[in-house]
């Protein structure tokens, strides 16, 4: 039986010797159903920690998710529950979003949330594979783990325009930046997999290796290997922090004066 309390079983003293692989990550099922209120709390406390919204989800939702195999749970090797994410579709089935990606505060220090994302976008690959896969966020640290899955930075346009999609920001703290600029920006950074575009580039990129190999088999000069570039260019966290300043400063000149606080605390709350 699953300890529904979290992280029951965790740690007291110094932080064990784990790795991440040492951390069972499973598609939920009906015998994690008990860790759903837990995880629906550590999703609040952990927004409210670094200030910012989620779309609430309440313990039956989560339930329900574990119930129909969309979700995921990560166990630490002493059996406590370490991490969370699940699977919502949009727009009948077009796009797929991971939602709901949480690690328990005793196992933020093994790369779990790598784990956690591999595993719940193979899932969503499993159950959606013709469907976009999108994502909202402002942690770098997410961005960084969609930009190795194969995740590229979008416009809002290209995501899903589900109503029901965009009535989980309702609870964020930048909600009146995302309405005033209708739904075409925000803070936080929209992100997306295309399952055609990714074989696209898979097949020119194999096309591209066997022209290579048949170059040298025929005795040519090999091609001057090209400079590979980051390809997350979020790279340092300095760069990061400069241009999310500057975005916010741009979308806090563009609201409205005294629309529903937005020169008061709803600016505060953004700035700090």
């Amino acid at each position: 039986m699953i300890a529904p309390t979290a992280p029951a079983g965790a740690p007291s003293g110094p932080a064990p010797a784990w790795r991440a692989d040492d951390f069972a990550v499973v598609v939920a099922s009906e015998q994690h159903v008990p860790l759903a209120q837990t995880i629906v709390d550590e999703m609040a406390e952990s927004a409210k920690a670094r200030g910012t919204g989620i779309a609430k989800r309440s313990p039956d939702y989560v339930a329900q998710k574990m119930r129909e195999g969309k979700a995921v749970v990560a166990l630490a090797p002493d059996g406590a529950w370490a991490g969370f994410c699940y699977v919502e579709s949009w727009s009948h089935g077009e796009f797929v979003a991971n939602s709901g990606l949480i690690v328990a505060p005793a196992y933020r220090k093994y790369g779990l949330a790598t784990r956690i994302k591999q595993r719940i976008f193979a899932l969503s690959r499993e159950l959606y594979p013709e469907a976009k896969i999108f994502g909202l966020t402002t942690g770098l640290a997410v961005m960084k783990i969609n930009s190795e899955l194969g995740y590229e930075p979008v416009t809002y346009s290209e995501l899903s325009q589900d109503e029901e999609f965009w009535k989980g920001c309702q609870t964020c703290v930048n909600y009146e930046i995302l309405m005033s600029k209708q739904r075409k920006m925000c803070m936080c950074t929209a992100m997306l997999f295309d399952p055609k575009a990714a074989a696209e580039k898979e097949a020119e990129r194999q096309a591209a290796e066997r022209a290579e190999a048949e170059a040298a088999a025929a005795g040519a000069p090999p091609r001057k290997a090209k400079k590979k570039s980051s390809k997350w260019k979020w790279a340092d966290p300095r760069t990061y922090e400069r241009y999310m300043r500057l975005k916010l400063l741009r979308y806090l000149a563009g609201l409205p004066k005294g629309s529903g606080g937005a020169s008061g605390g709803v600016k505060r709350n953004l700035l700090f």
